[in-house]
């Protein structure tokens, strides 16, 4: 609230934010000199796909038993890249074949680290949904061979899978509480035969309960007031409707629902349900009260976030400190994690950026990107690093060329190259085929 200090300092004890004010010292403290740079709170990416082996299970319409964190892959180097982007805590999601996907998981980009301490540990749950051509796939040119193949099939499969949960939930409800009425008067529970456990609507359950929160894919604005209409009918809410390129269409409702907007600052026109794409989108969608982000859903994207968000200052006239909370603060509420990350308070965890200059400006490096304190890129030691590898390489050439000159055995370098993935991408296909971008 306090909004930018000048030439202020921030003090940090054990991971956290121990101080932020003027003439800050300690003297066990190692010292970072910031003169005439910017420090940030680290960029949050609200939708990514990085840091997975694959993102799509698209046998079925309904897979919310499945779970990106059986699936995640620390050896990415799309975690390195993005911390030199700033980035330090990205939202892992399941791809959007699915009307109910997969469930997400929220990382820390702790370059190094093994999949389990990447993940962010105390983190709400979420999960991924869909609506459009990317669900239904009458794109496809192979056509499609799962239900649904309409926009109305979509909103179908949303009402039917709410009411199994619902009718499982009560089953559960009933059983529970006349397993306690019997252990309250001392009697034999044997007679009691539990619900048969279902993990697809065990999720669904948990978000009827509000202990799981939904992102949901979508674009076009009658499809998420069917979203919003059908939550509404069947008792839950849409946490946050992610790409949302109608958003502006429908802000109004969306603020009244209770949804937030996660979305990309100037895409558009790269398939049908994009066409009336504007990059105004955020800015209307802030000013209308709406709780706004911008994310990558791209690898390389996500390495400037910080400019993506800047692009709202230009459409929308966004004031730099909005613009800033696009790639901040806004993605930390909408994640329910502001009360850790987000801003540069004391209390919160010490993930922040030290930029070269101006953070909106596309002249801004992360000079150094620190997560809990912990300094995971340094762009003083990322030139030693290249330079390292760089003669590494030389020594191993030339070692490999002495040995071909001894008469000894070559093969040509094997590898495979790695993928990036997007929503809508599917295993084993050539998307340009799919006719989805």
């Amino acid at each position: 609230k306090e909004g930018v200090l000048q030439n202020a300092d921030v003090l940090i004890k054990n991971g956290k934010i121990a101080a932020v004010g003027k003439n800050l010292s300690d003297p066990t403290a190692r010292v970072i000199d910031g003169t005439g740079k910017h420090v940030t709170p680290g960029i949050i990416d609200e939708h990514s796909h990085i840091a997975a082996a694959s993102i799509n299970e698209g046998g079925q319409s309904v897979t919310s038993e499945v779970r990106i964190t059986d699936n995640l892959n620390p050896d990415d180097i799309n975690i390195y890249r993005q911390l030199s982007g700033g980035v330090t805590t990205s939202h892992i999601l399941h791809g959007s074949a699915n009307v109910i996907g997969g469930q997400t998981q929220l990382i820390k980009l702790r370059w190094g680290a093994n999949a389990e301490d990447l993940k962010f540990k105390d983190s709400p749950g979420f999960i991924k949904f869909a609506l459009g051509e990317n669900v239904k796939r009458t794109a496809f040119t192979g056509g499609n061979n799962r239900y649904p193949d309409t926009r109305m099939g979509v909103e179908q499969v949303l009402v039917d899978a709410f009411t199994r949960a619902k009718d499982y939930q009560k089953a559960w409800n009933e059983y529970n509480a006349a397993r306690e009425k019997l252990i309250k008067e001392k009697k034999s529970t044997a007679s009691l035969v539990a619900p048969r456990r279902d993990l697809e609507l065990d999720a669904l359950v948990e978000i009827l309960e509000k202990k799981r929160f939904i992102t949901c894919h979508s674009y076009v604005q009658s499809e998420i007031n069917s979203a919003m209409e059908v939550a509404n009918r069947m008792g839950y809410t849409v946490n946050t409707f992610t790409h949302i390129l109608e958003g502006y269409k429908v802000a109004d409702k969306m603020l009244k629902h209770g949804s937030y907007a996660s979305t990309f600052s100037d895409w558009w026109a790269y398939k049908n349900e994009v066409m009336d794409a504007i990059p105004y989108n955020a800015a209307i969608l802030t000013k209308a009260g709406v709780n706004t982000c911008v994310n990558s859903d791209d690898a390389e994207m996500a390495r400037r976030l910080n400019q993506e968000a800047a692009k709202s200052v230009k459409y929308g006239a966004l004031t730099e400190t909005e613009a800033l909370k696009l790639a901040t603060l806004n993605p930390a509420k909408m994640l329910h994690i502001d009360d850790k990350v987000g801003t540069i308070k004391a209390g919160k965890v010490a993930d922040l950026v030290l930029w070269t200059d101006h953070p909106l400006s596309v002249y801004a490096k992360a000079d150094k990107t620190m997560i809990d304190g912990q300094i995971y890129f340094d762009r003083d030691e990322d030139a030693k690093l290249r330079d390292y590898i760089k003669s590494e390489r030389a020594r191993i050439i030339a070692k490999l060329l002495a040995e071909k000159q001894k008469g000894g055995k070559t093969v040509k370098p094997s590898g495979k190259q790695q993928r990036l993935y997007h929503c809508n991408t599917l295993e084993g296909v050539d998307e340009s085929q799919t006719g989805l971008r």
